[in-house]
């Protein structure tokens, strides 16, 4: 049977056929979608079933969109799999590279979702971004404060809190008196008392402070209202498309509505892509890498893994591990007497990886009995730790 082999660019993409012996003359095409559809009927002429190409950036989807639709068995590589042999790196030889080791089996496919999925992952990867712009926004918007002698942020706890907008607020609006500033901001009676908060509401504002403050505002502002309306678009897909999903994966402790969809979107809600749990852990880069030689482990360090879902997964660690009562707090608490919490985090991450994927295959809720925070057998040797630690602890008393 015959492989193609796509080498993508920006501008062109060059196609090799291999058909096991021999190469045909490598072709090269523009990537308007004119020109994909012809580099289709020239697969089509060439008898080519099977299809290879790189991942490179944003450029492949096009491709991959309209050849999927011409009924071609497509593959997507990780170009750091298929790395071509040193001396031999050309566009020409990578094209006829990738058709060889698509003949000989040796890829190993890049997951890509279908077509609601792909939906669901632009408007969380957009969702995020928004996020990303709003965080830089508040402390631009801090920055602006600061140059003018207005230190609140040094007093509230979130930047982009209700005390800190109203004061913003204020500001745009041409008040300059500290002490109404004080009426607007939530703070603790020890810092009112003792004239901290006076003292960081004073400040110089002048016009240039103002007018980029209004403007970052305004920017602020704009970007709220879009990330709502992308937060209204990803919670209507997931109540039509993947309402059981979604709600099964809440009831994982620290799982929000967000954080579900961007796991929805991310793995596809389909755990027939992933043989167990550790294929997916691996693929969202929450286990160690295989780094082994001469039977030693040179680096025990974690992978890239997805940059979208890994983020997220951390964040649901987090909050999973503050909450009362649950195995990821105390699997955490025990953790981070002997690693890092940082550490610490990532394994309880890795952990919920395992839930996500054990919920989406079997379609069942969290059950947090199968997770024991206390075994006796463990418990009786954790009371015998205790007692001796205090024992040597009592002796050090004077």
């Amino acid at each position: 049977m015959k492989t193609a082999g796509l080498d993508v660019h920006k501008d062109s993409i060059f196609c090799a056929v291999f058909d096991g012996k021999h190469y045909s003359d490598v072709e090269v095409f523009e990537t308007f979608s004119t020109s994909i559809r012809k580099l289709g009927e020239y697969l089509r002429t060439s008898d080519v079933k099977r299809v290879a190409m790189e991942s490179t950036s944003i450029y492949w989807i096009p491709f991959w969109n309209i050849l999927s639709e011409m009924g071609f068995d497509l593959m997507l590589v990780n170009p750091f799999l298929i790395k071509q042999l040193p001396g031999r790196k050309s566009d020409v030889k990578d094209a006829q590279w990738i058709a060889q080791l698509l003949h000989k089996d040796m890829l190993a496919g890049s997951f890509v979702p279908g077509e609601r999925i792909q939906e669901l992952r632009s408007y969380t990867r957009a969702y995020g971004k928004l996020q990303q712009r709003i965080a830089r926004m508040l402390t631009k918007m801090d920055n602006i404060l600061v140059q003018a002698g207005i230190r609140l942020g040094s007093l509230v706890s979130d930047i982009g809190g209700k005390s800190m907008l109203s004061v913003i607020d204020a500001l745009i609006a041409g008040e300059t008196d500290p002490a109404r500033f004080s009426k607007l901001v939530y703070a603790s009676k020890k810092n009112k008392e003792n004239g901290k908060l006076a003292s960081a509401l004073t400040g110089c504002m002048k016009e240039h402070h103002r007018f980029n403050l209004q403007m970052a505002k305004a920017e602020y502002d704009l970007l709220n209202k879009q990330s709502g309306e992308y937060l209204e678009k990803i919670e209507a897909i997931c109540r039509r498309d993947f309402p059981r999903q979604s709600a099964l994966l809440k009831t994982i402790p620290g799982v929000s509505r967000i954080s579900s969809a961007v796991i929805i979107a991310e793995t596809g809600a389909d755990m027939k892509v992933f043989e167990n749990s550790g294929k997916l852990s691996g693929w969202v880069g929450l286990r160690p890498k295989n780094d082994e030689s001469a039977g030693k482990y040179k680096s025990t360090a974690i992978t890239k893994g997805n940059r979208y879902l890994k983020p997220i997964l951390v964040q649901v660690a987090w909050a999973a591990s503050r909450c009362k009562g649950s195995y990821f707090k105390d699997k955490f608490n025990r953790l981070s007497i002997r690693k890092s919490s940082k550490k610490a985090l990532i394994a309880i991450a890795r952990k919920i990886s395992v839930v996500v994927w054990n919920i989406l295959k079997d379609l069942t809720p969290y059950n947090p009995a199968l997770q024991v925070i206390y075994e006796p057998a463990k418990l009786d040797v954790r009371i015998r730790y205790h007692q001796k630690e205090m024992e040597r602890i009592a002796k050090l008393k004077p």
